[in-house]
């Protein structure tokens, strides 16, 4: 696949993608190829990107080629190993481990699923790797990439359903 359609992710917290380069934030803990849930790493690989989700009451939806989904204060994302709706989303109420994607700290007013051990879900080996807004200081995440909105709206202009994320071991 050529440079054109891969978003370049390094561990140096640097992305590329279509000949610019912009600033990211990656997992606490690095990066990691064997990923496991809870591990704070973000996982080394190539990967498909699913879907944007966008807080309708702060944003237009952005211009993308990837399916795009409004979000709404009822869906969450299964975190829990034990679930059968594990790396996947959920509605809430949910009696499962999950994480809530309409937050208020706005890191998640953009959500780009990256398709990370989802088909199938493997149980503990990592869930809700997403694309989303990075904190002001460009702190640690979970295991998702994070980047400046500004940034990430940019990008989205040219991702569709054939662009992989790759993130570099080094």
């Amino acid at each position: 696949m050529s440079s054109a359609s891969t978003l370049i992710i390094q561990p140096t917290g640097h992305a590329t993608w279509r000949g610019k380069r912009y600033r990211c934030a990656l997992g606490a803990a690095g990066v990691l190829r064997s990923k496991q849930e809870g591990d704070s790493a973000t996982p080394i690989g190539a990967f498909p990107l699913r879907r944007l989700f966008y807080r309708p009451d702060r944003l237009e939806p952005p211009a993308t080629s990837l399916p795009v989904m409004p979000l709404t204060p009822d869906l969450g994302w299964c975190d829990d190993p034990e679930s059968a709706d594990y790396n996947q989303l959920v509605t809430l109420p949910h009696p499962a481990r999950h994480e809530k994607l309409w937050r208020d700290d706005g890191l998640y007013d953009l959500i780009v699923v990256i398709g990370y051990n989802d088909n199938p879900a493997v149980a503990g080996h990592g869930s809700a790797i997403f694309m989303h807004i990075a904190k002001p200081d460009y702190a640690g995440t979970e295991g998702c990439v994070a980047f400046a909105r500004d940034d990430i709206l940019e990008i989205l202009t040219g991702l569709s359903p054939e662009t992989r994320i790759e993130i570099a071991a080094e």
